[in-house]
């Protein structure tokens, strides 16, 4: 299954691409790096498409890269039960058997608080942890799960990566302590 070419992902990771992954990685420096691709790259993706949109899939592709060169073990883009999930950390089967120890991030494509809440109700059917579904949003709005604001300036994105990786560290998934973090 491949997906269409998107402007916004080609351009993240082009930038990405430029920069020294693998040694940023290896010296566990996501929150730097993070930092760093907010401060120069958000702005033009603000300008490539609609705002929210624009910002929903910038947030994904990052933190799908981010997961990757992490090591730390997801799924993307996946439906179960006829719900549609953004991410779910470390993946499906772990959801299906054991939700204590499964992480689904929402990345709404909205700010509308009514599409966030009704998604986030039908994310609870599947994920009865409430703590364990966590959001990316455009801006600061006040849920009770664990919120992330991905914009510039604003440290809470920043730590993303490294909360993932406490939750599996936590949660007994890192069998083989490869995580980078």
């Amino acid at each position: 299954m491949s997906e269409e070419s998107n402007p916004i992902k080609e351009y993240l990771f082009e930038y990405l691409e430029s920069k020294k992954i693998q040694e940023v990685t290896s010296q566990s420096k996501f929150p730097e790096l993070i930092n760093d691709v907010l401060e120069n790259c958000f702005d033009k993706v603000i300008l490539m498409g609609e705002k929210e949109e624009s910002i929903a899939t910038f947030a994904t592709g990052l933190l799908h890269y981010l997961l990757t060169n992490a090591l730390i073990p997801s799924q993307r883009k996946i439906k179960h039960k006829g719900v549609e999930i953004d991410i779910v950390v470390p993946n499906l089967k772990t959801l299906e058997n054991d939700p204590d120890k499964a992480l689904i991030i929402h990345i709404p494509k909205t700010m509308d608080v009514n599409e966030i809440k009704q998604k986030l109700d039908s994310l609870k059917k599947i994920q009865p942890n409430n703590k364990n579904i966590w959001l990316v949003l455009s801006k600061k709005i006040d849920f009770q799960n664990n919120t992330y604001v991905i914009e510039k300036n604003n440290p809470s994105f920043l730590k993303i990566i490294v909360d993932i990786g406490q939750f599996i560290n936590v949660q007994g998934q890192n069998k083989f302590k490869i995580l980078r973090i």
